[in-house]
């Protein structure tokens, strides 16, 4: 019994030490490879998928890649091809699996070189556990969405700026005009985070529009058959929202600032699963407009990856909380230097660790290389 308790002991303490391992999928190369997505498979493996191309949205020959690491031989697999629109840019992708173990992958194709004129596709398949190259495909289509009283809630959030006078009057003048168009409305949502599925098995994938400087959920209660919008997230740049859901129900979405100053995390949450959303409004948490991602871990703590600047990128952090995001008690910088490390992608592994993937890019002799980064952590690296 003693040595049992010994055994024990020593278990629990082996599993509250700090874990940090890091590396490059790739070495660095002058294409663009930017905005990651990364996801466990059932057998332990990890999947990661990104864009790759001579730039972005103005550039028809951008792809989206991906690349396995494989849990047999703790190494990466070479790179393959995920989906590629010839002639238009595929942006923004998105791997993910739900609770049927299906694989998603969701993305973005650019229909006029705007990020405005964007059409979300996506994929499922439940063949995926090769060793190597892209899985098999069962299903394909595309999220056309109308957003629920898109002009009505526009209205409703800035009905007070339009009695002001100055720059901010204007401006909601003009997103309330775009609102009542159908084409300018329905088209530009698109992905950056992980969706979230909900005790009812309710689908949300997380869009944004850069058009509007909204937020949006595409949302499906049939398992990706068919999809219906909710009422967008408005404010003034709120955009990329990542969503959590605490134990009472709640959803609360994270949003990258695209906004005027002071730059933070912005902030909407929802009481009815998705359908709307209360009006953005910041954190105090810097933000210098770029992605966030966060998630519940299974303990109930919530972990966050983001910038913690007003400006730049050469800052990359990770940030806990134990009360649901009330406050950030512990905060950790996974990459700081003079290139930019942003975009994460967060997830929660089945064996307790988390895993982040990133844009890293960086500039030697004059020219600017980018890949992307993989690190594997626990929270106690976060909050030793």
């Amino acid at each position: 019994m003693e040595t049992l308790k010994l055994f024990l002991l020593c278990a629990v303490s082996l599993a509250a030490q700090p874990i940090y391992e890091t590396e490059l999928l790739f070495p660095p190369e002058s294409w663009h490879n930017h905005s990651s997505s990364v996801v466990e498979l059932p057998n332990g493996d990890l999947f990661v998928s990104w864009f790759h191309g001579s730039g972005e949205r103005q550039s028809d020959d951008v792809k989206i890649e991906g690349a396995r690491w494989r849990k047999a031989t703790r190494s990466w697999s070479a790179r393959f091809d995920l989906a590629d629109t010839p002639g238009f840019p595929d942006t923004n992708c998105v791997v993910w699996l739900d609770s049927k173990q299906r694989l998603w992958l969701l993305w973005p194709t650019i229909l006029a070189n705007t990020w405005e004129s964007a059409l979300m596709k996506y994929r499922i398949s439940t063949d995926y556990l090769q060793s190597d190259g892209p899985p098999k495909w069962d299903w394909q289509d595309n999220i056309l969405l109308i957003p629920k009283r898109m002009e009505e809630r526009t209205k409703e959030v800035f009905e007070k700026e339009l009695k002001r006078p100055g720059p901010f009057r204007d401006w909601a003048s003009r997103m309330i005009a775009l609102a009542g168009d159908k084409q300018f409305s329905r088209l530009g949502w698109f992905s950056r985070t992980h969706p979230i599925e909900l005790p009812s098995g309710r689908i949300l994938v997380p869009l944004y529009s850069d058009g509007f400087s909204f937020g949006l959920m595409a949302i499906s209660d049939d398992s990706g058959k068919t999809w219906h919008a909710s009422e967008p997230i408005v404010g003034f740049g709120n955009i990329q929202p990542s969503v959590v859901r605490k134990k009472n129900g709640e959803l609360v979405a994270y949003m990258r600032d695209n906004g005027p100053a002071p730059k933070r995390i912005q902030k909407s949450v929802s009481r009815d699963d998705g359908e709307t959303w209360t009006p953005a409004e910041d954190t105090d948490i810097f933000n210098p407009g770029t992605s966030v991602e966060a998630i519940a871990l299974r303990d109930g703590r919530w972990v966050m990856a983001y910038n913690d600047l007003e400006k730049g990128r050469t800052s990359l952090a990770i940030s806990m909380s134990d009360d649901e995001g009330l406050t950030w008690k512990w905060k950790r910088n996974m990459q700081q230097g003079a290139g930019s490390y942003h975009y994460p992608s967060l997830i929660q592994a089945a064996d307790g660790s988390l895993h982040l993937t990133y844009s890293e890019f960086e500039t030697k002799d004059g020219k600017q290389l980018k890949s992307i980064r993989h690190v594997r952590f626990n929270a106690d690296w976060v909050s030793r």
